[in-house]
């Protein structure tokens, strides 16, 4: 038993290397009269790329940021945007199957406007 560890271990590295992690972006949550407001920093991310799926209590806002200022022959010398796949998820104290739920992207940020009726709420 104890090999085949030590043999999980030295290919763990291996295994990670294919793994693609999402970033995750931040995000501030108010709570409002109308119910909550979500407010996601995505700069640089376009409306078409971004999915928003609600289950139970929980949003999941996804997809993907690309870089849109690399031409041909450029070669990064320092990166620190996050580019590619995101994902996160917000839990809030309450069932928002039945939520109304509107979008806006303004100036890199998304808002989502989540209003409830006050018996779905757990707060």
């Amino acid at each position: 038993m104890r090999k085949a560890r030590t043999l999980s271990l030295f290919f763990l590295p291996a295994l990670e290397a294919r793994v693609t992690t999402a970033w995750q972006p931040l995000a501030d949550v108010y709570r409002a009269r109308e119910g909550w407001i979500v407010k996601m920093d995505l700069a640089g991310v376009r409306p078409q790329d971004i999915t928003i799926v609600v289950r139970g209590s929980q949003l999941r806002i996804s997809g993907v940021r690309h870089d849109w200022i690399v031409d041909e022959g450029w070669h990064h010398y320092a990166m620190e945007i996050a580019y590619d796949r995101f994902e996160r998820t917000i839990e809030l104290p309450c069932d928002l199957e039945h939520a109304g739920i509107t979008v806006e992207c303004r100036e890199g940020m998304l808002l989502l406007r989540v209003a409830v009726k006050k018996e779905s709420e757990n707060v």
